[in-house]
């Protein structure tokens, strides 16, 4: 009779496939094979080995232990298993980064943990072992540029013995394509799997793809202090927060970098003093939403309010309760040395609290330059993207703003085309940008991207042609405005950091 609890006991059990097919191997030994040859008989019947029963007997007795599956190959060991060959033995590595910030402090922390692996950098890339590409998903156009740069590396790779990895945001968005596609990919490493790169790049010595995408629901890699493959700079990015859970309609982001998750305060802390102690003179906070901070192995009492959200803003999540918020982190970082600079970057206008504001106008060392992105002026819009406010919300913040921080210097990001925007609506953005006078704007065509509630729920229905119009409309109203405003600051005496010499 075939013992059930048994059974239970196998699929109820946590080990991976893995681990319970390879408690089935240890027991083929039990098959009479021929005890003179190491031939197998060319026709073995079922009849000729152990029924089920003793099976399951001899199974029970491995109790499933997990070091007995782990340790299945030990007299033949699988060579890409071996840790020795996930050394680098000092394998050239060369970086190309494409994106945002956060891509390029991912980009020091893979190089750290690849260091520390073995590894060593070169910044000629005729002289790589290993070409890594850190790419961008947010819009097609970041994407095609990397499928050209691509192009460019196959015909490299036939006169090169190098192997290219793709790592970041379009690595987990396009892991199938990369490998299908781009032939010359041996390597797809997404946002969360960096610390599985030394085996990934091993994996690829034996001649095979090496794909880990992997999305975390808790990593933020914050035990790797990152090492800057600039080392001479005087600015440098600390990574604060990873993912994000505000599920804009037109955003790839939640798809490609996971749920928000922050860092421990203690180990940001740590290492803006490591770059304070080094000569850095301006750190720069990062995250996907980066002022929607908080740590919850801290229990602390907040310096926000319960909601800590702005009047008139609001979430398409449920909020969470407790641990150490953004306040209490830049004014925990802020206090780590007087002289240097602090910005943060990007954040969501809703988790701008008055704490916030206050924090803000009380320190000198944290720049009076916020980022504050609207997207769009118009509230049917508003509401399609699930921004979780309206135009007058909105406005309603950047005048509370500014009578806290009078001197303060807002960014904005937009966005002109997307789904169903007509051109009344595409008024009310070119009137809220001519009313709030950005100093600085990012400005953008709508880019359809696959998996995001956009693509599931609405039509790209406006022409790119009209795209392209609006958003050179865009670009002419904010430039004559910028004109006028900069006009302003003639005779002005300004405090500036220089970073370095401008290319020509």
């Amino acid at each position: 009779m075939m013992n059930v609890s048994l059974l239970q006991k196998i699929f109820s059990s946590k080990l991976s496939p893995r681990h319970i097919l390879s408690a089935f191997r240890v027991h083929t030994k039990y098959i009479d094979y021929d005890s003179q040859s190491n031939k197998r008989p060319e026709k073995l019947r079922l009849q000729d080995g152990p029924d089920l029963k003793h099976f399951l007997s001899q199974t029970k007795s491995a109790d499933f232990a997990v070091d007995s599956a782990s340790n299945e190959n030990e007299e033949h060991p699988v060579p890409y298993l071996d840790a020795n060959a996930w050394h680098g033995w000092n394998r050239k590595v060369y970086f190309e980064v494409y994106g945002c910030q956060m891509n390029v402090n991912d980009t020091d922390i893979v190089w750290s943990i690849l260091k520390a692996a073995g590894f060593e950098k070169t910044n000629t890339i005729s002289d790589a072992d290993v070409i890594l590409v850190m790419t961008c998903a947010i819009r097609e156009g970041a994407e095609n540029k990397i499928w050209s740069r691509l192009t460019v590396l196959r015909r490299m790779k036939k006169q090169l013995n190098v192997k290219i990895g793709v790592l970041g945001c379009m690595a987990e968005r396009l892991k199938h394509q990369l490998i299908e596609k781009e032939k010359s990919v041996d390597l797809v490493a997404g946002p969360d799997s960096y610390r599985d790169l030394p085996r990934l790049l091993a994996l690829t010595e034996n001649n095979q793809s090496a794909v880990n995408v992997l999305l975390s629901l808790d990593e933020t890699y914050a035990d790797v202090m990152p090492t800057r493959l600039n080392e001479d700079s005087v600015t440098a990015f600390v990574s604060i927060q990873r993912g994000c859970d505000n599920m804009c309609t037109y955003c790839i982001v939640p798809f490609t970098r996971g749920r928000e998750r922050s860092r421990p305060v203690e180990s940001i802390v740590a290492e803006v003093q490591k770059f304070s102690d080094e000569g850095v003179k301006e750190v720069t906070l990062l995250g996907q939403n980066v002022n929607s901070y908080r740590d919850t192995s801290v229990t602390t009492h907040s310096m926000c309010s319960e909601s800590n959200l702005a009047k008139g803003f609001g979430t398409v999540y449920k909020s969470r309760k407790g641990g150490l918020r953004f306040a209490e982190l830049l004014d925990r970082v802020s206090r780590v040395n007087p002289e240097l600079r602090i910005r943060f970057t990007s954040p969501h206008p809703k988790d701008f609290p008055d704490e916030v504001l206050h924090l803000i106008a009380e320190r000198n060392n944290v720049c009076n330059n916020l980022h504050m992105p609207v997207q769009c002026g118009n509230n049917r819009v508003l509401e399609m993207m699930r921004r979780g406010y309206t135009r007058e919300a909105y406005l309603d913040l950047i005048r509370n703003v500014r009578s806290i921080i009078p001197d303060v210097a807002l960014s904005s990001d937009f966005i002109c085309g997307f789904c169903s925007e007509t051109e009344e609506e595409f008024q009310d953005t070119l009137q809220l940008i001519e009313e709030v006078k950005f100093t600085n704007a990012y400005l953008f065509a709508y880019s359809l991207r696959q998996k995001t509630p956009a693509h599931r729920k609405f039509k790209d229905d406006v022409e790119p042609s009209v795209k392209t119009r609006r958003l050179i409309e865009m670009s002419n109203l904010y430039r004559k405005i910028r004109t006028e405003e900069n006009k302003k600051l003639h005779g002005q005496i300004h405090l500036v950091l220089v970073e370095g010499t401008s290319s020509l």
